[in-house]
């Protein structure tokens, strides 16, 4: 945890974004590092998690990070948590908790709870699904794919 809040104090000290940092570690070694970078980038998904997550993805040459344990300084939101799922990281660790990320002025917990389907349907509409269905078809087709 030392090392994700050493990567958050870069973030801050830098203007890049919250207090935010996260490390990566397979078998007991650092191999990804990452810290809000929203500021410095103007991109909402620079957030410390997905950064140590695409380093970490970027030095093993792999998007599969089954095994791997993630430490960040505050609790992942539903986008990072989202990237926590799909590269299969085991286990996560985080320092502060929602409730304290919400006290020094973010949103998570408003996109908590619009994770249900019924918020979604707000923003969301299905839009030629036959044309892209052709798509997904001539994806499935391709034999030696890999798969996610």
């Amino acid at each position: 945890m030392q090392l994700a809040i050493k990567e958050a104090k870069k973030g801050i000290q830098n203007g890049y974004g919250g207090p935010f940092g996260a490390v990566v570690v397979r078998n007991g070694k650092v191999i990804g590092r990452g810290h809000n970078q929203v500021i410095k980038n103007n991109d909402p998904t620079c957030h410390g998690e997905i950064m140590a997550i695409k380093a970490a993805c970027k030095k093993i040459k792999k998007f599969d990070l089954t095994g791997c344990e993630l430490y960040t300084t505050g609790e992942p939101c539903p986008m990072c948590y989202g990237a926590i799922l799909w590269s299969n990281i085991k286990a996560v660790y985080y320092g502060c908790n929602i409730v304290d990320t919400d006290i020094i002025g973010f949103r998570d917990n408003n996109f908590y709870k619009r994770m249900d389907l019924a918020s979604r349907k707000e923003i969301m509409s299905e839009l030629d699904r036959s044309e892209c269905l052709k798509l997904y078809k001539e994806y499935a087709a391709i034999e030696d794919k890999k798969e996610y």
